[in-house]
């Protein structure tokens, strides 16, 4: 893959703030889902950044270098109606922006794009499988330290996430039912729907 031609994505996902103490569910009872696999740990290591003036985060756009992971890379996200958009780069030399990632943040900012935050996470995920074991979603239990570069604000948290796969149905009713059915197991579990719909909000305190 190029930098020219980025890989596109919609993510639809859920996330849920969780104690330290609280134990996974048994996510094989969600509609769909057959098995679960095995646990992967993953070691991410994220930086983002914006214009001194915060031009992304106004428009709902998150620009970050993300390390570690099977999509480790440079990502911009764009938060939408129907879920976030990420278009995803080759991490490449070095540190800087790539330039086709600028162009393509142009309409939005035009930077110089500084340090806005580091995100550490010790990602454990699990891939739900259907009958035939495509992957329905993936779980994630992160273990998040964050450092708001700017403030020098570090916070560190516990959450779970629940993102949509490739072999879930595209019917939106289908969709809701599936996540009502994770609220539940949730809830039950211990854990709540998260007060913050990203790790960038919650360590800017937003």
């Amino acid at each position: 893959m190029s930098r020219a031609e980025p890989a596109h994505s919609v993510e639809i996902e859920r996330s849920y703030d969780v104690d330290d103490s609280v134990a996974l569910p048994d996510w094989a009872v969600l509609p769909g889902v057959s098995r679960v696999d095995e646990a992967e740990v993953r070691e991410l290591d994220a930086r983002y950044l914006d214009t001194d003036d915060l031009a992304l985060g106004r428009a709902r756009t998150a620009l970050r270098r993300r390390t570690g992971g099977p999509d480790e890379g440079w990502h911009v996200k764009v938060s939408g109606v129907e879920g976030r958009h990420e278009w995803h780069w080759p991490l490449g030399d070095g540190d800087d922006v790539p330039a086709e990632l600028a162009a393509l943040l142009a309409d939005t900012a035009t930077g110089p794009f500084t340090p806005l935050a580091r995100i550490r996470n010790r990602r454990i995920a699990y891939a739900l499988r259907d009958a035939d074991g495509a992957v329905v979603a993936e779980m994630v239990d992160d273990h998040v330290t964050a450092t708001a570069e700017r403030t020098g604000r570090v916070t560190s948290w516990r959450e779970w996430e629940v993102e949509l796969g490739p072999a879930a149905p595209d019917d939106p009713q289908w969709q809701a039912a599936f996540f009502e059915a994770v609220d539940g197991l949730v809830a039950a579990a211990g854990g709540r729907v998260a007060a913050s719909d990203s790790k960038l909000a919650r360590t800017l305190g937003l």
